[in-house]
């Protein structure tokens, strides 16, 4: 008997959480993995188990095979929304950094000129003044 140490262990649908579920479900449906793929990666038994979770948690209407406006369940909604949070708080961190790359560029350049005119003793920048630029606002009225 002790030959059979790596018996096979009967899971359940208890055995996998939601957020599991709908991740698979998730990834298939992206087109990242296929069901096969799935159910070896994540040890999966057989594909009935992830077929059932797509009719279940997915998009996609099996009865007339397009994709479904079903109305999610509170959790997958709930899930939804963090992984959108998760996105949007990296996109604004990503789009921080370049705002603050673009400063660092816009006073370096602004340096650069000061140089380049005190250098050479000419103006490079344009000089406009305020009151042109309102002139031709009350013209275009």
């Amino acid at each position: 008997m002790e030959g059979f140490k790596n018996q096979y262990v009967k899971r359940t649908q208890k055995d996998y959480s939601l957020p599991f579920k709908l991740s698979v479900v998730s990834e298939i449906e992206r087109g990242e993995i296929s069901v096969t793929s799935a159910q070896k990666k994540y040890g999966i038994q057989v594909n009935a188990t992830i077929i059932r979770w797509l009719r279940k948690f997915g998009t996609f209407d099996w009865e007339n095979q397009t994709p479904s406006n079903m109305p999610k369940s509170k959790d997958q909604k709930i899930l939804e929304l963090e992984q959108k949070i998760n996105l949007l708080e990296k996109q604004k961190a990503f789009l921080e950094k370049q705002a603050e790359n673009s400063n660092k560029k816009a006073i370096f350049f602004d340096m650069m000129i000061d140089m380049a005119e005190k250098e050479f003793n000419i103006p490079i920048r344009k000089n406009s003044l305020p009151e042109q630029s309102t002139d031709s606002v009350e013209n275009t009225k």
